[in-house]
């Protein structure tokens, strides 16, 4: 029997045992990586540069994009590297770090998700009050407090879960170090500590939740009744790409973490883990840019200015 003092590394879930589907994964995972770091780069580099993109709502996709970036350079560089050299190892401080990173990451995410809702709902439904509500400094400050929020959950999680003892070896069903991975090597007896963070974590996400679903009902109501066709469908298009984002990351993480255990099996958890922290931060920017015309022209007046 080991426990977490004995652990020096961890092996991760390999996704392949030949050679060949090895080298699949990594170049798989190596074009997803390019798609994310171009998307989000771009996105970065043209909100920084572009003075009429210095607004509320172009002020937290920046946010947002600094944070799918971040998110899956913390899952995928590692998982490429374990396959190009055809290992599972990651080291007791390697996992620490990935799982903190990660939990810091995705709560920071749904936490400006929460507040871009909010600048929707303002922007649609309170037009003539956007400036005095969302000014320059309310939205450092909203943007400020979905980080710390990330920070300080991530920080109650990463020491508690690392806080149990470890009972059952250092092999993660997983393809990255995850909470309910770690906890499966943990004693029996010592799930009753988690039950307070679980607690604070339906407290936190169904907050969230309420908060985004309500401003959307009270955006749909506005929508509905502008009498133009041509101003319904700029407010529709408002507010879509914010939507679809949040319709993706809530599914997936729901369906991942909610699943009932009979039509769970290692596949499908792969599958959905997949889907939940690797796709969103390589589709987010195709999503946005996809119907927003003035971030699509800024792109190419930036490219061009270089080109």
């Amino acid at each position: 029997m080991s426990n977490s003092s004995s652990i020096n590394q961890f092996l991760l879930l390999a996704f392949a045992d030949t050679r060949e589907l090895q080298l699949l994964h990594f170049w798989l995972f190596l074009g997803i990586y390019l798609a994310a770091l171009l998307g989000n780069g771009l996105i970065i580099i043209t909100i920084a540069c572009d003075q009429h993109l210095h607004t509320p709502m172009y002020f937290f996709l920046l946010n947002l994009s600094v944070i799918d970036l971040s998110c899956i350079s913390t899952i995928v560089p590692k998982s490429m590297a374990n396959s190009l050299w055809d290992t599972r190892a990651i080291s007791y401080t390697g996992c620490v770090a990935q799982l903190f990173f990660f939990v810091f990451l995705i709560t920071t995410e749904f936490c400006l998700l929460t507040v871009m809702s909010y600048d929707r709902y303002v922007a649609i439904c309170h037009p003539l009050h956007y400036r005095a509500l969302l000014s320059s400094r309310s939205c450092v400050h909203m943007a400020a407090a979905a980080w710390g929020c990330g920070f300080l959950y991530s920080m109650l999680h990463t020491a508690n879960t690392f806080s149990l003892p470890l009972c059952h070896g250092n092999a993660v069903d997983h393809f990255f170090c995850e909470i309910p991975q770690i906890l499966k090597l943990s004693c029996s007896d010592t799930y009753l500590r988690e039950a307070g963070v679980i607690v604070v974590s339906v407290c936190l996400v169904f907050g969230c939740f309420v908060f985004i679903v309500v401003s959307y009902v009270q955006i749909f109501r506005a929508v509905l009744s502008i009498p133009s066709e041509q101003g319904r469908h700029k407010a529709f298009s408002m507010c879509l790409p914010h939507l679809a984002v949040v319709s993706l990351f809530v599914s997936t993480g729901v369906f991942a973490y909610l699943k009932p255990p009979s039509i769970s099996s290692l596949l499908l958890d792969l599958v959905v883990s997949f889907l939940y922290s690797v796709v969103p931060p390589a589709v987010n920017p195709l999503i946005y840019s996809m119907r927003n015309q003035e971030l699509k022209d800024a792109m190419w007046k930036l490219m061009a200015g270089y080109f």
